[in-house]
């Protein structure tokens, strides 16, 4: 994973000195509280980069790490919730682009352009990530993973309608809401197409590929 996440490490802040003595040499040093969590997270993201990685096992992940799979669940109750993690990720880091979008920018189609370049570069510097958010890394899985991807772009979705009913409003639209509606699902099927495309391809079809042209054709 190409992103560092940053997906709830617990605080460490208050664990004494006496808690972890120096690492003796030739011993393994022992991960802090919350530094394995994330490194399951990450090398479960970075196994998604594979070709063929549509499914991946717990003995797989297990034996990526060198540690046994009761070790993973020490962490993580299922597997599930192991993705619940990754998404948890992607829920945070592109909202939070989207709300500073939306904060700084005034104009409703400079919002909506600027939020689908969000989305869509996120997808490409974490191609793993992009598995999750298209679902072909949770076929296999807990059914719950998918509704939760499906919601994540129904509220890309909604963030592009609203963004678009300004411009459709300043634009002196008599039909606002239905232009806004409009705009925003052709934007977000795109979106959608785009990501899929790339990881389909094998991360080989860029989702930013002519992305300006395009989001000039769309916001007409």
């Amino acid at each position: 994973m190409t992103s560092n996440p940053d997906i709830e490490p617990e605080d460490t802040a208050a664990v004494d000195a006496d808690a972890n003595p120096p690492a003796v040499a030739g011993v393994r040093k022992r991960p802090k509280p919350g530094e394995r969590r994330v490194q399951i997270l990450q090398t479960l993201a970075a196994m998604l980069e594979q070709p063929g990685a549509e499914r991946i096992t717990t003995a797989a992940l297990a034996a990526k790490l060198d540690v046994s799979e009761a070790a993973l669940y020490r962490h993580f109750a299922s597997k599930a919730q192991m993705f619940e993690g990754l998404i948890e990720f992607i829920e945070q880091s592109v909202f939070t682009l989207a709300n500073q979008i939306t904060e700084r920018e005034t104009a409703g189609k400079v919002q909506a352009q600027k939020v689908v370049t969000v989305l869509l570069q996120f997808g490409e510097k974490n191609p793993g990530m992009t598995r999750v958010m298209v679902g072909d890394a949770l076929v296999f899985e807990n059914d719950r993973l998918l509704v939760r991807m499906n919601q994540f772009f129904d509220r890309i979705e909604s963030q592009l309608r609203q963004s678009l009913r300004i411009a459709a409003e300043a634009d002196g639209s008599v039909t606002p809401t239905v232009d806004a509606n409009a705009q925003a699902s052709v934007l977000t099927a795109f979106s959608v197409g785009r990501l899929q495309r790339y990881a389909r391809s094998g991360f080989k079809r860029s989702p930013t590929e002519h992305l300006d042209a395009a989001m000039r054709l769309m916001l007409a």
